[in-house]
């Protein structure tokens, strides 16, 4: 499986957070655990819940609720979308969709995120 930890710094309105997320090629989207975004952001109430499927076979997690929040990589910011997750293992996992998004790759030989720094600067057309 393609996963990897890298510190992060979170940043909402409220407050900042650093932790150890876990980037997972796996994982079709970002998730936070609830009891660390709550202290950051206020969360907004999805139409219609997501349901996820696990690793662990036959498990299932439904998400209600989903932020946006900034967070940093080497003192690089980035920003997406995550959904939040009552009892998550993890505190974040950084999904496909935001790796994809910010061309995030993944060294396993020296266990970091690379990216192009060209890719961080904000474009208007």
């Amino acid at each position: 499986m393609s996963v990897l930890y890298q510190r992060i710094k979170l940043s909402g309105s409220k407050d900042e957070f650093e932790t150890e997320a876990l980037f997972d090629g796996g994982a079709t989207y970002s998730v936070i655990r609830k009891d660390i975004v709550e202290k950051l952001e206020n969360l907004t109430k999805m139409r219609i819940p997501l349901k996820f499927r696990t690793a662990k076979e036959g498990a299932e997690l439904t998400a209600t609720e989903k932020v946006v929040l900034d967070f940093y990589i080497d003192n690089t910011r980035f920003s997406d979308e995550f959904i939040v997750i009552e009892n998550l293992d993890e505190e974040v996992i950084i999904g496909a969709k935001t790796m994809q998004s910010w061309r995030f790759k993944l060294d396993y030989e020296n266990e970091r995120v690379l990216f192009d720094p060209k890719v961080t600067k904000l474009i208007i057309i």
